[in-house]
């Protein structure tokens, strides 16, 4: 078989369509996964360039390069994008589909067609979210949650905002819905559900979420609309609603989207960490069944985000319990991690350094989740910087940065080039001390007091602003130095084998960059676990 690249942009995947309609009306899974790449790249590029206009203006107390009201648009904008736009969809839609087929023996998902509109619903939903920012009147400035009131009384354009999100909801249910069913009826013979790889569990357990909890979010937006366009009411106290049903149906979906956005991460670092390691991972059915377990127990707790808008004791009880149940298969990940390195040949690669940073982050962001679900805590922290510090810990320390470990560990299998490692791992080096000391300052100005989205503040908080945001600073220069140094592997990086890490699992069996249907005339025949390393050994390149 021949490989046409797409005007040397090093991306390989064979339709019988040429030119831009091969890639506009594919149903190759391949190509689905990287056109999802290529759209929340751009996204997160333009949401950090937001990010950095706002810890522009915190450097110094009262106004200097935005108003309130622009600085209301600008983080709302940023939220909605960061977490509808890259977030959500980051891995389960990039490296879910580019993966997904070839991890568990199959030519394609089961829907192709399916997948291809998935892709379009996220489309049409990205252009609805930039829309809302240049027309109507004017950008969306209510928070990514849109809480009411805020969202019901704004003149700004939020029904454009609310319309996107509602697409984007779309795209995220027939993504979990294909995931589901693909893994159910597309298994390779002898692919036991005990030698699936954990990145495919932790798909699994994600597309469930996508499935059930996802429509809780439809409903909502379509509520607000409801009341924005007909008065219907619903959430309007002086017409006998209750703003805060609002909050409860919003964080029903919203919590377990947090699984979504960190239970693939987990699949990655699943992966990454027995390659490097050159060892099988520890545990293997106690990862399974805790990605599992987290999906089911991460979708009873979310009222913890609602203990200062006035509960029952008996409730804040309740859901204060459940949270820290949470926390138990979150753990059982971390040691299983840390046990799976304890006297392996660690190779300290590119991707195993993001790997390594995520488990660091991602338990910092652990530790502050539990401070937020105790309610005592809770009372003193919530609505501070503290949460968004927090937040960031999980969502970029964690889901960014297993996005960016398996960028640097699956993109030379579908390129069929490698990247300079000495640059990927200055990249790295400034990018973990960037973001630690950009997110640990706000905590800790949190824990002082300072409360979040305020454009101003007083004072005693500036010092550590100011180090926020020269952190922001680096962690902007890093990124652009990994987006480089990412491209020119691409585009002329040195040719590598099927197998440049020396992986076990069934991606690393075929070509790089992998044939249309993966495996060719013959489906493959599974013989043995998928991460057993006897006799394999990286290919030079």
């Amino acid at each position: 078989m021949t490989h046409t690249p797409l005007k040397n942009s090093g991306f390989y995947s064979e339709s019988p369509r040429s030119g831009i309609l091969g890639w506009l009306l594919t149903t190759d899974h391949k190509r689905i996964g990287i056109m999802y790449l290529c759209c929340i790249i751009v996204m997160f590029i333009v949401a950090a360039i937001l990010g950095l206009a706002l810890r522009l203006e915190l450097i110094a107390p009262g106004p200097t390069i935005m108003g309130a009201q622009t600085y209301n648009a600008t983080f709302t904008v940023h939220g909605i994008i960061m977490i509808f736009l890259v977030i959500i969809p980051s891995i389960p839609a990039t490296f879910g589909n580019l993966l997904l087929p070839i991890h568990i023996g199959a030519r394609d998902v089961s829907f192709p067609k399916i997948n291809l509109i998935s892709w379009y619903c996220y489309i049409a939903g990205g252009i609805l979210a930039i829309f809302s920012i240049f027309s109507g009147g004017g950008a969306p400035d209510t928070g990514w949650t849109f809480y009411v009131p805020f969202s019901t009384q704004t003149t700004t354009n939020v029904n454009l905002a609310v319309m996107g999100a509602f697409m984007l909801g779309f795209s995220s249910i027939l993504t979990g819905l294909n995931f589901v069913t693909t893994i159910h009826r597309l298994r390779a013979k002898g692919m036991g559900w005990g030698r699936l790889p954990l990145f495919v569990w932790t798909l699994y357990s994600t597309a469930w979420i996508q499935v059930l909890a996802t429509p809780m979010l439809g409903i909502t937006l379509v509520l607000v609309l409801l009341e924005r366009v007909f008065g219907a009411g619903l959430f309007d106290a002086a017409r006998g609603g209750d703003p805060i049903l609002y909050q409860h149906l919003f964080w029903i979906y919203s919590h377990p989207a947090v699984y979504i956005m960190i239970l693939p991460a987990m699949g990655v670092i699943s992966e990454i960490i027995p390659t490097f390691s050159r060892k099988p991972l520890f545990g293997y059915w106690a990862m399974a069944i805790s990605s599992l377990a987290i999906a089911f127990a991460g979708s009873l707790v979310w009222a913890h985000h609602m203990y200062a808008s006035g509960m029952s004791d008996f409730a804040i009880l309740i859901f204060s319990f459940l949270t820290f149940v949470v926390a138990i298969p979150s753990a059982i990940k971390v040691f299983n991690w840390v046990a799976t390195l304890y006297k392996g040949s660690i190779q300290l690669a590119p991707p195993m350094l993001f790997a390594l940073a995520f488990i660091f982050q991602f338990a910092i962001g652990g530790l502050g989740g539990l401070a937020l679900g105790a309610a005592a805590s809770d009372i003193h922290l919530t609505d501070t910087t503290f949460v968004v510090g927090h937040f960031h810990y999980v969502m970029f320390g964690g889901t960014g940065f297993a996005f960016f470990a398996a960028l640097h560990y699956w993109l030379p299998k579908f390129t069929g080039r490698m990247y300079n490692h000495k640059i990927a791992v200055i990249s790295w080096g400034l990018m973990f001390v960037g973001f630690n000391v950009t997110y640990m300052s706000m905590q800790a100005v949190g824990i002082m007091g300072m409360p979040r989205r305020y454009y101003d503040y007083l004072p005693e908080f500036q010092t550590l602003n100011v180090v926020a945001t020269i952190g922001s600073w680096v962690l902007a220069v890093s990124l652009a130095i990994m987006f480089i140094n990412l491209w020119n592997g691409i585009r002329r990086g040195a040719p590598v084998g099927k197998n440049p890490w020396g992986g076990a699992t069934l991606e690393w069996t075929i070509p790089s960059p992998p044939p249309l249907e993966n495996f060719g005339e013959e489906d493959p025949i599974v013989t043995k676990g998928p991460y057993d390393y006897k006799g394999v050994v990286a290919d030079e390149y």
